[in-house]
């Protein structure tokens, strides 16, 4: 049995998406970019822009009783491979060892103008 996950503390997905979905143990949240729950896009450092997207997934997990420590898998979609060691600066500040394992992908672009997107998988 699988349940949808949403909350008002991150950007509200189109009809089509849920924010997450928890099936058994396993929490599977949506690609989430830099943009505030309210939906305004992010324009600043890949810091900034990686702060905000933390932000997304922390709240939707926190509204599926689970937190940042509970994350196993992260893929991250960049549009630049560039902005990588800035993100790769800043990225171990939202995780203690052992840390997820991830990928990082090079897209042509992403939706509503973002430039990183992350989607991660939780286990409770």
């Amino acid at each position: 049995m699988k349940q949808s996950i949403s909350t008002d503390q991150a950007p509200n997905p189109t009809h089509l998406l849920s924010q997450a979905i928890i099936s058994g143990n396993t929490i599977y949240v949506s690609g989430q970019v830099h943009n505030t729950a309210d939906g305004v896009i992010i324009d600043g450092t890949t810091a900034e822009k990686l702060a905000q997207i933390m932000k997304n997934i922390s709240a939707i997990l926190e509204a599926a009783g689970a937190k940042i420590d509970d994350i196993v898998k992260v893929v991250i979609y960049v549009t630049d491979m560039a902005q990588m060691p800035e993100f790769n600066a800043a990225y171990p500040s939202y995780f203690t060892a052992p840390y997820p394992v991830r990928e990082a992908i090079c897209v042509k672009e992403l939706p509503i103008g973002a430039t990183i997107e992350i989607s991660v998988t939780a286990v409770k």
